[in-house]
């Protein structure tokens, strides 16, 4: 069987994903809309037949291609004689669709987070979980691109210091659980026996504390929190900075403004990056990039805020920076990230009033 495809299905990187190889063919018509192709399931682009020359790429379909096309809800269309999959069918919008290099490359990035699901993971979980194996696709894509640290203390090693030997994803939710078995270098040379470890597939998050320098004083947010919950804290209510993850094909200052009116109706005049780190990096995929937000915090500035469809029930409270840095040193403040920006804040206040006073 031949099968065309055309649009986002037919972009090299990932017909190099699906393990596609085919040659050219030109079909009538035009694409438009699909800006959501391969990040949704119903995000793809429909055909036009306006009498346009629409190319395409004749394939024999893989087992990868047909997974993905089950997860991506795609089916084999006829458009104009050929049996053509890429479109969603054909309608009309004002929208033309055209190819994006970044977006290809996140695509490819999600159809190879499908296959590492595994044959046995039923379609429709994966077609529901797109949102967030479109966070970590775009995780990964940032994480290969980021500055290599350590550097002076850390050894530069090779692309294959470390070798995976199996690689199964073992649990899928709304997160996700990948095991891999590896090998390593050692330090002393050599390599490692071999070692299973598991790691839990999250994503990038953005956090944020906002601070208004003038009255000297920060927003912090207050929810129930699973995870202390169930480890038997008596208090599942933290206090936070404001923070979430970055969807895909999002910037991290953007998720990081987007999740200040979604959890404070809060507007962010000014972002101040602090430090990226991983949280707990033994088991833990999460990256935080971290910022204080210049605001105008008043005293009628609080409330209840979040999305109902994420459940989502938030209180603001606004206080001096002074008694924030208190509640730290008394102990009171439990949550990483918050302790941490306090103290980094803390450290550059008086420079970042100066600074800010100037502009």
């Amino acid at each position: 069987m031949t099968v065309v495809l055309t649009g986002p299905l037919a972009q090299p990187q990932l017909m190099q994903a699906l393990d596609l190889r085919g040659h050219d063919v030109t079909l009538t018509g035009s694409l438009h809309g699909g800006s959501w192709a391969g990040l949704q399931r119903d995000g793809w682009p429909v055909w036009i037949d306006d009498g346009g020359r629409l190319p395409g790429i004749a394939v024999t379909p893989s087992l990868q291609m047909l997974r993905y096309a089950a997860v991506m809800g795609l089916q084999i269309r006829d458009v104009g004689g050929h049996q053509v999959m890429g479109i969603a069918g054909q309608g009309d919008t004002d929208q033309p669709w055209h190819a994006d290099t970044d977006r290809d490359r996140l695509n490819a990035e999600i159809a190879r987070q499908i296959m590492a699901a595994g044959d046995h993971v039923d379609p429709d979980l994966l077609a529901w979980r797109l949102p967030m194996i479109g966070i970590w696709a775009s995780t990964r894509i940032r994480a290969g691109r980021m500055p290599i640290s350590g550097q002076g203390v850390v050894a530069q090693r090779s692309a294959d210091a470390v070798r995976t030997l199996e690689r199964h994803q073992r649990f899928h939710g709304y997160f996700a659980v990948e095991e891999r078995s590896l090998t390593h270098d050692l330090h002393q040379g050599g390599t490692s026996a071999r070692v299973t470890r598991e790691g839990f597939l999250m994503g990038d998050a953005v956090v944020m504390l906002p601070w208004d320098p003038v009255r000297d004083r920060v927003l912090i947010i207050e929810q129930f929190r699973f995870a202390p919950y169930i480890r038997g804290d008596r208090q599942p209510w933290q206090l936070e900075p404001i923070a979430g993850r970055v969807d895909a094909g999002e910037t991290v200052e953007s998720a990081i403004l987007r999740e200040a009116r979604e959890e404070a109706a809060l507007d962010i005049t000014t972002l101040l990056p602090c430090f990226n780190c991983y949280p707990s990096p033994g088991a833990v995929c999460e990256f935080l990039y971290q910022f204080i937000g210049v605001a105008d915090l008043p005293d009628d500035v609080t409330g209840v805020h979040g999305l109902d469809t994420e459940a989502e029930d938030i209180r603001s409270h606004v206080m001096d920076r002074a008694r924030l840095s208190d509640l730290v040193d008394q102990g009171q403040i439990t949550n990483g990230p918050l302790l941490t920006l306090s103290l980094w804040l803390d450290a550059r206040a008086d420079r970042f009033k100066a600074e800010l006073a100037r502009r």
